[in-house]
């Protein structure tokens, strides 16, 4: 490790990968809430368009990229509004118009040819720079920074625009926001990642998160903790394994997530085997299903035909017979928080701008 920090351009690469690492996740949350996974190769072939054009003028590929992808974020999210076109079809647009464009563009530069974008394409911690570092620090405090005050109001326009638009929030301009930053995190990325391969790096860490976050807070932090090891990780393992970054940066924050899915998986089962299930129960308890509600430790129970029962990722677990005073159970049981279901809460009394939201 000693070793790898005494070189130049690794000490780039590592502080490059921090930034990548921190905020592709931060962004990519709301990408996976609004279902538009696949935004991020969108923009990236968008970016490819402007690195190209970048080079034709002789001039830096990193703001004439950024300028490519934030005009096509704006007009996706317009068209969208606007409802000349779908999400998916404008996107697909985008998509192959920007890498055609790049490939057309790069062939006219001198000396240019498509084997020239290879770099950007894949991510090459050789060509990071110090000038590239100081945009990318900046453009990462404004994603960091843009994404932290404004996360109540995009994580609600991410879940239900229509009950968004309803309370009065300025839904178009929030998308184009998202888009932006999105954008912006695609640009950052392309010289450690690679613009094909940077959507990965804002789906996967946060697909592992939601694993084992309790909230959408707590699903933002474990994020960007993974997003960070599996950056760095990368960056580091790349170097003794003379392997491309950019894929080398994706297998670690894939190989995670098959490690937490795997754990997960195993804690739940083990869980489940030490917890008694309502069987034969076909109704489904809520707010307002008739039933009383009453309080257990960290959630609510349901009292139904003289049992307690607590919803549990798809079933009821039995929470003991009700006591006289039908406030306590005759045999209580511990419940872990993660068990608690969303659906015990009244959404008709949480401001979703305040609160902390649940994790989906």
């Amino acid at each position: 490790m000693s070793e790898i920090l005494s070189i130049d351009f690794m000490q780039r690469a590592l502080i490059a990968a921090v930034l990548v690492g921190a905020v592709a996740p931060m962004v990519g949350i709301f990408v996976v809430q609004r279902r538009m996974s696949l935004i991020g190769d969108g923009m990236g072939h968008v970016a490819l368009a402007g690195v190209a054009i970048g080079v034709l003028m002789d001039q830096s590929p990193v703001l004439t990229a950024l300028v490519a992808a934030v005009v096509a974020a704006v007009v996706i999210e317009v068209l969208r509004a606007r409802g000349r076109t779908s999400g998916d079809q404008a996107l697909a647009i985008i998509f192959y118009g920007g890498i055609a464009a790049g490939v057309v563009i790069i062939s006219k530069a001198p000396d240019g040819t498509p084997a020239n974008l290879m770099k950007y394409l894949f991510g090459s911690i050789l060509t990071v720079r110090e000038d590239d570092l100081v945009i990318f620090a900046v453009l990462a405090v404004i994603i960091a920074v843009t994404t932290w005050v404004l996360r109540p109001r995009l994580f609600t326009v991410a879940n239900d625009e229509e009950y968004a638009r309803a309370v009065g929030m300025p839904v178009l301009a929030l998308n184009i926001v998202l888009a932006v930053l999105t954008a912006t995190t695609v640009v950052i990325a392309m010289r450690i990642v690679g613009l094909l391969l940077i959507s990965a790096l804002m789906i996967v860490p946060n697909a592992a998160a939601q694993l084992v976050a309790r909230s959408f807070s707590s699903g933002v932090r474990w994020a960007v903790a993974l997003g960070l090891v599996s950056a760095v990780g990368g960056v580091v393992a790349s170097y003794p394994l003379n392997t491309p970054s950019g894929g080398t940066i994706v297998l670690v924050a894939i190989g995670l997530f098959v490690v937490i899915a795997i754990t997960t998986s195993i804690t739940a089962y083990l869980r489940g085997a030490r917890h008694d299930v309502a069987e034969g129960h076909d109704h489904e308890h809520g707010p307002s299903c008739g039933h009383p509600a009453v309080p257990h430790e960290d959630h609510v129970d349901y009292v139904h035909d003289g049992h307690l029962h607590a919803p549990h990722h798809g079933h009821y677990d039995e929470h003991g017979e009700v006591a006289p005073d039908d406030t306590t159970t005759t045999d209580p049981t511990t419940t872990d928080p993660t068990t608690t279901d969303p659906r015990t809460t009244d959404p008709t009394t949480t401001d979703p701008t305040t609160t902390e939201e649940v994790a989906p």
